[in-house]
């Protein structure tokens, strides 16, 4: 992201608050849907999602990412009326019982958006990177809300089968920069990338960008890696995502010193421990 002068911040700004993304940041992952693909993740009802809320934020989460739609390979389809209904109804419980903490709406249909933006939510997160609505980008200008614009090709349902690259970060910084020049043409510079760890990648295409992410830097934004318990893992060490905990913990490291300065994840506390330490180590 930008200041009003053109220079690069570490500082994510909205509304009134300020998050200093100097220190990289925990973002926990709380699904309201039914199919998400690691199953304590789900949360199915508001005392259930407050629950986890609550355990999420004593483990030191920074944002809170709420989900209303599986972006999982081959995820049904799930209809904007209550997609939106799953947002509003949430982000209304998180606000009414625990105040002023970040909360990112990720979405990729601007109706969602805007509703989420409207009861309170702070950041959206597309993985489509504006691709799916073409709405998306004039939505986020419009607020100057924080914006994650994630790399994707096709759909949730059909991204498996579009892994063919030129030249796989070359493409990817193309296709991210290509869009940002879109948002700045808007005047919104409040830009957040991701590279899109699972979408439209193989496995070993997975691990080629991530060893590369550091070149993402310079595009002058701050950098989301979301690995946590993703079949990049799972299936290159043939166990379950729920065995994937330590190996998430690893890559999540080694993230961290790729230019990581937010990480996605389930697990709060365990991320949040990588964090203190890879500050200690760079002290």
């Amino acid at each position: 992201m930008k200041d009003k002068n053109n220079k690069i911040s570490s500082l994510l700004r909205y509304r009134d608050k300020v998050l200093d993304l100097s220190t990289p940041r925990v973002m926990g992952i709380l699904n309201l849907t039914q199919d998400s693909f690691y199953e304590p993740s789900r949360n199915q009802s508001t005392k259930e999602l407050l629950t986890t809320v609550e355990k999420m934020l004593q483990d030191g989460a920074d944002i809170l990412d709420l989900g209303a739609y599986s972006t999982r390979p081959g995820a049904i389809e799930v209809p904007v009326e209550l997609e939106v209904q799953r947002v509003q109804e949430a982000v209304q419980a998180i606000r009414k019982n625990f105040g002023e903490v970040w909360i990112s709406v990720d979405t990729f249909r601007s109706e969602v958006a805007q509703r989420g933006i409207a009861e309170g939510a702070d950041i959206i997160n597309d993985v489509s990177g504006g691709t799916l609505d073409e709405a998306m980008f004039a939505t986020v200008a419009q607020h100057q809300i924080p914006y994650i614009l994630m790399h994707m090709r096709g759909t949730p349902q059909t991204m498996q089968s579009m892994c063919n690259y030129d030249n796989l970060i070359e493409d990817i910084y193309e296709d991210l920069m290509k869009k940002v020049r879109k948002l700045n043409a808007l005047e919104h510079n409040n830009v957040i990338l991701d590279l899109g760890y699972g979408f439209a990648k193989t496995l070993e295409q997975n691990y080629e960008l991530l060893a590369q992410q550091n070149k993402f830097t310079t595009m002058g934004y701050p950098i989301l890696t979301g690995i946590s318990r993703k079949s990049m893992i799972y299936k290159a060490l043939d166990i379950t995502a729920a065995e994937s905990l330590s190996a998430t913990t690893a890559l999540n490291m080694y993230a961290l010193n790729k230019g990581a300065n937010i990480l996605r994840v389930h697990d709060v506390k365990e991320a949040k421990q990588v964090v203190e330490l890879n500050t200690l180590l760079n002290q």
